[in-house]
C-alpha cells in the first residue's frame, strides 16, 4: 500500500479513544474472518466413521471439529490482527501438500468478507474524523 507508513504514523496520533474505537473496529474485522473460516468448515460437516473429505479447492468437511475451534484472533497492535488456524493440519489443509490438493478456508472468508471488514474500519475512521 502507497503511503502506508506515513498513514500508519497519522493513526498512531489519533487521540486516546479513537486509537481504542480504531483497535476494537481491526479487532471485529478479524472476527468476521475467523467466524466466516469457522462457519465454511462446519457447512459441510460429516465427522466420525462416515467422514467424507471435501472436494479440492473446496473448504475441509469437520471431522472432529479442531479445526474450526482452533481458529482464533490475536490483536498484534492498536492497528493490526492476525487470525490464526492453531491445528497442526490447518496450513496443510489451507495450502495442500505434494501429496494432498489444498481445501483453502482462511483465503476464501477473508475474500467473501474483505467489503464489510473495510466498511467497518472506514465508519470507524469516519466516527473519528479521519477517514479521507
Amino acid at each position: 500500500m502507497k503511503g502506508r507508513d506515513r498513514y500508519l504514523a497519522r493513526l498512531r496520533r489519533l487521540p486516546e479513544k479513537h486509537r481504542r474505537a480504531l483497535k476494537l473496529a481491526v479487532y471485529a474485522a478479524a472476527d468476521m474472518v475467523a467466524s466466516e473460516a469457522a462457519i465454511s468448515i462446519t457447512n459441510g460437516a460429516v465427522g466420525g466413521k462416515n467422514h467424507i473429505p471435501s472436494p479440492p479447492g473446496e473448504p475441509p468437511n469437520a471431522d472432529t471439529g479442531h479445526l474450526a475451534s482452533s481458529i482464533r484472533v490475536d490483536q498484534i497492535d492498536e492497528l493490526s490482527a492476525r487470525v490464526v488456524a492453531g491445528a497442526r493440519y490447518a496450513a496443510a489443509l489451507e495450502f495442500g501438500t505434494s501429496k494432498m490438493a489444498e481445501r483453502p478456508f482462511m483465503r476464501p472468508a477473508a475474500r467473501k468478507v474483505a467489503a464489510e471488514m473495510k466498511s467497518l474500519v472506514v465508519a470507524t475512521m469516519r466516527r473519528s474524523g479521519e477517514a479521507e
